[in-house]
């Protein structure tokens, strides 16, 4: 019988599952080719440390992981590095961990809009259950930093061609002043 897999908010106790974080992330943008933003080992141990990462654990074995940052001094929260590894999906697996990382976004930051780049239906259908509405690029954060955040990406000559108009990626956004 398998383990019940436990879907928690990281902390420094989850700092060893930072490689196989990055291996995870790394292997589906290759099979995907697609992108996900790459980021540094320290920086995925920082958003543990924080409390702005949700880990899915079977056991001690890691099945997914996402991350919050904010943006724009706090005005916008995104969550973004949604993995799931290959053997645990088709559970729901993903819609639990972008539901808690939603929620620690709401609790943390409850004026903030929080939003997401995409380009997998799957996380546009869970995004779309949470409130999320598709956008264009504009009504994203202008703050520098996150956009170059995306030059690890695959597609970040797409975004950069079109002077961040276009991009392979869906922008979805959910704003907590529109009414639902």
């Amino acid at each position: 019988m398998e383990k019940e897999i436990q879907v928690l908010i990281a902390n420094e106790s989850h700092t060893g599952y930072v490689q196989i974080i990055l291996d995870t992330i790394e292997a589906a943008t290759k099979v995907r080719g697609t992108g996900i933003a790459k980021r540094s080992a320290q920086y995925v141990e920082q958003k543990m440390k924080e409390g702005k990462a949700i880990i899915a654990l079977c056991g001690d074995q890691f099945a997914g992981f996402c991350y919050i940052e904010t943006w724009g001094n706090k005005q916008y929260v995104a969550n973004s590095g949604l993995i799931v590894v290959d053997k645990f999906r088709g559970r729901g697996l993903a819609k639990s961990i972008k539901q808690l990382a939603f929620d620690l976004s709401r609790s943390l930051f409850p004026q903030a809009k929080v939003f997401g780049l995409t380009s997998g239906a799957a996380v546009m259908k869970i995004n779309t259950e949470l409130g999320y509405v598709p956008v264009t690029f504009a009504d994203l954060t202008d703050d520098e930093a996150f956009w170059r955040g995306c030059q690890g990406c695959v597609n970040y000559d797409v975004l950069t061609r079109t002077e961040r108009k276009f991009c392979i990626c869906t922008a979805m956004l959910y704003d907590p002043t529109r009414k639902k």
